[in-house]
């Protein structure tokens, strides 16, 4: 969704809308396609603008699916993110080739001509609060090493068995 600046009026604008289910796919290239899906992105945001300074304030809503990391098998996570921006003319970028951020700088970014294109912004806050190892509980046992089993649904010996044979030298260790 592409915002025109110039139609921000002084009191700001309030913007409800919605994004299909996976509407990302059309923005990234093959290579950056992640593996998960979202489903429909319910988004509530405001701009504000104080000269060529804009900031955008929001919050969206939507669901995640993607596999767990233990046990592979499908898990949906709910996302509900809060975020602010705060967006420059690129004209005003300060350049440096070594400059320590800090938290607030996070917030700032830039943008070019007269329209801030919201699509990114809304893909980066889908994707920032899903965690790096996914579970589908947290109480997940995954799949067995040596059979593939999947150990909440069955359990399996060989587990058990080689468990013993790896600490058997244990056994003679004298403290």
């Amino acid at each position: 969704m592409k915002i025109n600046i110039v139609n921000i009026p002084e009191e700001g604008l309030t913007l409800p809308f919605s994004k299909e289910a996976n509407y990302y796919l059309d923005i990234l290239s093959e290579k950056e396609k992640n593996e998960f899906s979202h489903g429909r992105v319910e988004v509530k945001c405001s701009l504000k603008k104080i000269r060529e300074t804009v900031m955008i304030e929001g919050e969206l809503e939507t669901f995640v699916n993607t596999n767990c990391c233990r046990c592979l098998e499908p898990t949906s996570i709910a996302v509900k993110n809060g975020f602010r921006y705060i967006l420059m003319p690129a004209n005003n970028k300060r350049l440096s080739e070594e400059m320590e951020l800090c938290a607030e700088d996070l917030e700032f970014g830039y943008y070019e001509g007269d329209f801030i294109d919201l699509d990114p912004i809304i893909y980066e806050q889908i994707i920032l609060p899903i965690p790096m190892k996914v579970l589908c509980q947290e109480s997940c046992k995954g799949l067995c090493p040596h059979c593939g089993i999947n150990l909440n649904m069955a359990s399996c010996h060989c587990h058990i068995a080689n468990t013993i044979g790896q600490f058997a030298v244990l056994k003679k260790l004298k403290i």
